[in-house]
């Protein structure tokens, strides 16, 4: 069996090195695999066809300027569909580029089934892409169970198949002692600061970030701080960190999420990170900052009223956001402190989230294992 598969986010790629691994452990037969990916998807065997490391942007206007680099890359593995003749195409994310991929291989090879794995979002925003979703894929995988009814009214064939990263916070059991002492954190305080995965995401984050910090310990004696890195940033973090408070520690690998939990608090940056902190029972505060462009569009294109999971999930405001002009110092802090501190902000905070996150896991065998058996399942029918 011949699979192409497309991954050009870091966490795409994460995914797909998982996925590999499952159809490889279900299918009994030999397995190839090409297309392209990033570092985990080539330590599975994948050797990608383009370096995947510019497409890694966020927001229209960086989007509009790799278009002229998107089409280009489609046709290239529109082209090596149709000379290669995979039994099936997988994008993973990246709604964007999986769209204008798909109609050319449409075109080009439309003998090979194509699959989309992590639905977009029609939930948040641009509900029409459920119908798009559709016509030009033979198969979609979600990531929320309460997607699927979207894209099955929409006439597509859809089929939960569980967040990865939602399970492995549930099911993390870590010895935060035995962590602290790795690491030297002592025995003080602890907070960990999520920055993105971007190198624009650090850049727009750095100031608020670092004085929102320094004011936390100001506040706080002897507070640490620890850094759980994101494999695409994790070069760029010490130049980043200088001047921090704190004594920073980078935490790299599969450590990351044992720093997650073992924070008595989080700052971090919204996105899946925050959701998994959520997870974990580490309160946190999020925040977010993008250009004017982005703004405009996010506003004009996004139909609900927050930006964390958690929130959107109990239609209120249960882990502070500070998005935009409001991604600042002085009101973040006030927020954070009582966090690492302790008393009802905190407390509040944690029983509400206890609630709210049951629904996101589940007890479904792992993402990885479920995704494989749909692709293995909608090949043979």
């Amino acid at each position: 069996m011949k699979i192409l598969l497309c991954a050009l986010e870091p966490s795409a790629d994460a995914l797909g090195a998982a996925l590999m691994k499952a159809l490889m452990d279900a299918h009994r037969g030999e397995m190839q695999f090409i297309g392209c990916g990033g570092a985990l998807t080539e330590k599975q065997g994948l050797k990608s066809l383009f370096d995947i490391a510019p497409f890694s942007v966020l927001g229209p206007a960086a989007a509009l300027s790799l278009l002229p680099r998107a089409l280009k890359a489609a046709d290239a593995l529109a082209d090596l569909a149709a000379e290669e003749k995979p039994d099936a195409a997988i994008f993973i994310d990246s709604w964007s580029f999986a769209r204008i991929a798909a109609e050319k291989f449409a075109r080009k090879a439309p003998d090979v089934k194509r699959f989309k794995y992590v639905a977009p979002q029609v939930w948040a925003s641009r509900p029409k892409r459920a119908e798009k979703a559709a016509a030009l894929f033979d198969g979609v995988m979600c990531l929320f169970e309460f997607e699927t009814p979207l894209f099955e009214a929409a006439g597509a064939r859809a089929r939960f198949v569980g967040h990865p990263g939602f399970q492995a916070a549930r099911d993390r059991v870590i010895d935060r002692t035995r962590f602290r002492q790795q690491y030297d954190l002592g025995e003080g305080p602890l907070l960990a600061v999520l920055p993105g995965s971007r190198a624009s995401e650090l850049k727009r984050l750095g100031d608020p970030f670092r004085e929102t910090v320094k004011r936390a310990a100001e506040a706080v004696p002897e507070l640490r701080v620890v850094i759980p890195a994101a494999p695409s940033v994790v070069a760029d973090l010490p130049e980043y960190l200088t001047g921090w408070p704190g004594r920073p520690v980078i935490v790299e690998g599969d450590d990351r999420p044992d720093a997650f939990a073992a924070a008595d608090a989080a700052l971090a940056a919204s996105g899946t990170a925050a959701a998994e902190l959520a997870i974990m029972g580490t309160p946190l505060v999020v925040a977010y900052k993008v250009d004017l462009i982005t703004e405009i569009w996010a506003r004009a294109i996004f139909t609900i009223r927050y930006a964390a999971l958690a929130n959107i999930a109990a239609g209120r405001e249960v882990v502070p956001e500070f998005l935009q002009r409001r991604c600042r110092a002085d009101l973040m802090a006030p927020a954070l402190i009582p966090l690492l501190k302790g008393g009802k902000e905190r407390e509040a905070q944690l029983e509400a989230l206890r609630e709210i996150v049951r629904g996101w896991t589940g007890d479904a065998r792992p993402a990885a294992e479920m995704a494989a058996d749909a692709v293995l399942d909608w090949l043979q029918a």
